[in-house]
């Protein structure tokens, strides 16, 4: 077979706000691969089918001198973020063609891997389709589960606020808040949304671009556990409406992502006078604890559906740079994923 164009998606330059498609990140198709020729060094050569896009990877498209929990993007080199791929061909026996792996890829049409304890081999018996394993059934619906198995500690009668509640994460919050019994409190940033987040078993759900959410838990509250994926205003306003001993599950803090300026919460002392239990938390420290019963109950849970969820997919590795932009600003709506191949 004669080589075939290997694209890939590069982190050109850190961005001052937004990502710009075309500027932050370019799409390359100068180089091709041999699928049948191509020295694969006691690895494997996986052909990538889809490749996950989320928020946080807006942290990693910085200065290499900046620290933070993620490493940064090399510039010049491709983007990488969750995905699952399909083996073409296997020298290491702990993998064989045909298996689909999930873990960890560079934005890149395929890819020779050597680690094949890097990837989880996934048997699919639920016959879901390949993107629900890095959405629902991968690192968003993971962080949704075992943070809330370790820190919500729902009792009845507790109400809960979460935000981002049509995403991947925030909707899966509040259908396991759902399935626990307690009230749920959901904002999300468009009417669509809002319907979604209804639609799945939110109590109370609202625009909070038409809404003053701080209006909405003065009304509705006070919230026992926040889940918190945006910061800034709506962080303050948890804190202004938390009752005594709340559980604050922090996620992430969107809001503060593409901005020189971060708001600048005033009332942390809330913190102190509510005793309330401040949670932040990385989905990979607390993996290893529960990933096993995720794989074996919660999967089933998402194929019988018990658990829904939606996707926002974009078509083409060319087209990630825009995908990343849909994400940072809300334009998305589900979770959003990057389709590089069909089988």
């Amino acid at each position: 077979m004669a080589p075939v164009l290997n694209g890939r998606l590069l982190f050109n330059e850190v961005p001052e706000g937004f990502p710009v498609p075309g500027k932050t990140t370019i799409y390359d198709a100068s180089q091709t691969i041999d699928l049948d020729n191509a020295d694969l060094q006691g690895g494997f050569l996986v052909k990538v089918l889809v490749l996950s896009i989320d928020p946080y990877m807006r942290g990693r498209m910085r200065h290499p001198e900046k620290k933070s929990y993620s490493p940064p993007f090399t510039i010049g080199e491709p983007l990488a973020n969750f995905g699952v791929g399909v083996v073409l061909r296997s020298e290491n026996p702990a993998v064989k063609p045909g298996d689909h792996l999930y873990g960890f890829y560079p934005f890149v049409q395929y890819t020779i891997q050597q680690n094949a304890q890097a990837f989880r081999v996934l048997d699919n018996k639920e016959n879901l389709p390949w993107s629900a394993y890095i959405g629902v059934c991968g690192m968003p619906g993971e962080t949704a589960y075992y943070a809330w198995k370790e820190y919500a500690a729902p009792k009845k009668g507790d109400v809960v606020f979460v935000t981002t509640a049509a995403g991947p994460v925030g909707a899966t919050v509040v259908q396991l808040a759902k399935a626990d019994g307690l009230k749920v409190i959901a904002s999300a940033g468009s009417d669509e949304k809002v319907a979604f987040a209804s639609s799945i078993g939110a109590d109370v759900a609202f625009n909070y671009k038409t809404t003053p959410t701080r209006k909405v838990l003065e009304k509705e509250g006070p919230i026992n556990i926040y889940w918190d994926n945006v910061g800034g205003e709506t962080l303050e306003a948890a804190l202004d409406n938390a009752e005594k001993g709340a559980r604050f599950i922090e996620c992430g803090m969107i809001s503060n992502y593409n901005t020189q300026k971060p708001y600048g919460v005033t009332n942390l002392m809330k913190i102190v006078a509510q005793e309330l239990h401040i949670h932040g938390f990385i989905v990979g420290s607390i993996r290893d604890k529960y990933v096993d019963e995720f794989y074996s109950k919660f999967v089933q849970r998402v194929a019988s559906g018990e658990i829904k969820y939606k996707e926002h997919l974009v078509r083409g590795l060319e087209n990630a740079g825009e995908a990343i932009l849909d994400v940072q600003s809300g334009k998305n709506f589900g979770k959003c994923v990057v389709v590089v191949a069909d089988e």
